[in-house]
């Protein structure tokens, strides 16, 4: 028998998010893309006062969206909650859930986006590698639902070299030691015709950032 998965499925998380009732005294507004990690985190530490509400990973497919759900989500629900931390990074809106964060007065994750924090923002930055297409762990799982068939290469392969010819390489950052998910990553870098690499980061600043949510005063 297959043991049960007790985190939402990657298909509710993309299409539709994720949502807790108001037990915590910290909510956590979140990208559907990292709610099996923040889970994860969550569980490990007992953080057992920290809820979570996940916003439909598919945002990322319309970066102009992310900010107003954001600010919608902190309106609907900080009543009910003595703090708000938001777990997204900027995630392509330009500054402006930032911008927005700090008008509404919530904290955010910092860095561009999941890449950066979870291999760690200085040493993220410190690479610059610019040829580099990056993968998590979530990303793995849902690869054609967010890649291959997005950019119609189910339909239309040829448009592979114009969409990836100025990459290099495939960078899988794993979050979790998983020998299922290092193979689908390869076979994700050959299909994109990219080099592999293999990086094991764990949660990275997501992590600490979480942490120190957690054990704030």
């Amino acid at each position: 028998m297959q043991p049960v998965d007790p985190y939402p499925s990657d298909a509710r998380l993309t299409e539709d998010g994720y949502a807790e009732p108001a037990t915590g005294r910290i909510l956590l507004i979140a990208c559907g893309a990292l709610a099996r990690e923040i889970l994860a985190l969550r569980d490990a530490n007992g953080w057992d006062h920290m809820d979570l509400h996940c916003l439909p990973a598919k945002l990322h497919l319309y970066p102009d969206k992310i900010t107003p759900a954001v600010a919608a989500m902190v309106n609907e629900r900080r009543a009910d909650y003595a703090r708000i931390f938001v777990v997204y990074a900027d995630c392509g809106t330009g500054g402006a859930l930032q911008a927005k964060c700090a008008e509404l007065g919530v904290e955010m994750v910092a860095g561009p986006h999941c890449y950066a924090f979870f291999e760690g923002n200085e040493i993220f930055a410190a690479r610059d590698e610019i040829t580099a297409f990056y993968l998590t762990d979530f990303l793995v799982r849902q690869f054609d639902a967010f890649i291959w068939k997005p950019m119609g290469l189910d339909r239309h392969p040829e448009l592979r070299d114009m969409m990836f010819g100025n990459y290099t390489k495939l960078v899988y950052q794993a979050q979790t030691d998983d020998p299922a998910l290092r193979a689908k990553a390869e076979d994700c870098a050959r299909r994109l015709g990219l080099d592999y690499e293999y990086r094991f980061t764990g949660y990275g600043d997501l992590e600490t950032s979480l942490t120190r949510q957690a054990t704030k005063a």
